[in-house]
C-alpha cells in the first residue's frame, strides 16, 4: 500500500539558500520544494502546492550581501522580512543558514521532524 510522502515547502530571503536545500533534501528522496514568498505581497502563496511543513531559512543582509552584491539594498531585504512574517510563524524549523553549512541545516531540517513524519511514499 502506497503512503503519500509529505510535501516540504522551504521559504526564506534572497540568497538564504532555499535551492541548495531543496537540492539536498530531493537527493536523500524528500518531497521538497521552494517557495518565492519572500517575493509576494501574497501573505500565502507557500501554501498554494499544500505542503505539510515548512522549512524557514533566515539569514542576516551582511551574508546576503556577501552572497549576492555588497550593495543589495536593505529596504528590499526588510521588505522581505515583513514578506515571510507568515511563513515563519507557520514553520516546523527556523535555521539561520548564515550561521551553519549547508550540512548543518540539513540536519537540523531532518532533525526536527518525527517519526511520524513520513517523506518517503512506502509499499
Amino acid at each position: 500500500m502506497e503512503t503519500k510522502a509529505h510535501r516540504i515547502v522551504v521559504v526564506g530571503t534572497c540568497a538564504s539558500g532555499k535551492s541548495t536545500l531543496v537540492e539536498a533534501l530531493r537527493s536523500r528522496g524528500l518531497d521538497a520544494y521552494a517557495c518565492a514568498q519572500e517575493h509576494s505581497e501574497v501573505k500565502t502563496l507557500w501554501k498554494h502546492l499544500l505542503p505539510d511543513h515548512v522549512v524557514f531559512l533566515e539569514t542576516d543582509l551582511a551574508t546576503i550581501r556577501e552572497r549576492r552584491s555588497p550593495n543589495w539594498p536593505e529596504t528590499i531585504f526588510n521588505l522581505q522580512i515583513t514578506r515571510l512574517e507568515n511563513a515563519k510563524a507557520a514553520a516546523k524549523v527556523v535555521v539561520d543558514t548564515s550561521m551553519t553549512s549547508v550540512d548543518e541545516t540539513v540536519e537540523k531540517v531532518l532533525a526536527a521532524f518525527g517519526p511520524d513524519d513520513r517523506f518517503v511514499a512506502s509499499e
